[in-house]
């Protein structure tokens, strides 16, 4: 089971205050080979600059493989249930999309990557309904650049 839904909840009151705050950075997430070569399995996109660390290193300016963009971006899942509060009456909550995101530089097999969170909108569409925006960036441990950046929507359902 996720350990998000083993949170205390706060108050939909208390998680609209925390609009333009930085609400929290995630622990470090490896990028390892292994969990690259399964993401390429998934979605069965073998490039090689993901797959071969050999030709990774002779061909490209990388040096070795680098993960895929949307693994990269996969991972917002588990960073933000480290650090994303839950809210009182929760029922659900699902992904509404970006309206932003960039991939900005490569993650290299091997990296460690994190998010940083800033919620900047925390709207009642409906009384059942809250609209969350957050502002996210997924640092690679020892680089100056993140890997990417974006505004992540999501919407949470409410009893």
């Amino acid at each position: 089971m996720n350990e998000v839904w083993k949170k205390p909840p706060i108050p939909l009151a208390a998680y609209q205050a925390m609009v333009g705050q930085e609400v929290g950075v995630s622990s470090w997430h490896l990028v390892d080979q292994k969990r690259i070569d399964v993401y390429a399995d998934v979605i069965e996109d073998h490039q090689f600059i993901h797959i071969d660390p050999e030709r990774a290193a002779r061909e490209t300016d990388f040096g070795t493989t680098v993960a895929h963009g949307f693994l990269t971006m996969s991972l917002l899942n588990i960073m933000s249930y480290e650090v994303m509060p839950v809210i009182e009456g929760t029922t659900m909550g699902v992904n509404y999309g970006f309206d932003r995101l960039r991939f900005l530089s490569p993650v290299r097999s091997g990296s460690r990557v994190r998010g940083r969170f800033t919620l900047t909108e925390a709207r009642l569409r409906k009384p059942t309904e809250l609209l969350s925006r957050t502002s996210v960036s997924v640092e690679i441990e020892g680089e100056s650049k993140p890997a990417l950046a974006a505004d992540w929507l999501g919407l949470i359902y409410f009893a």
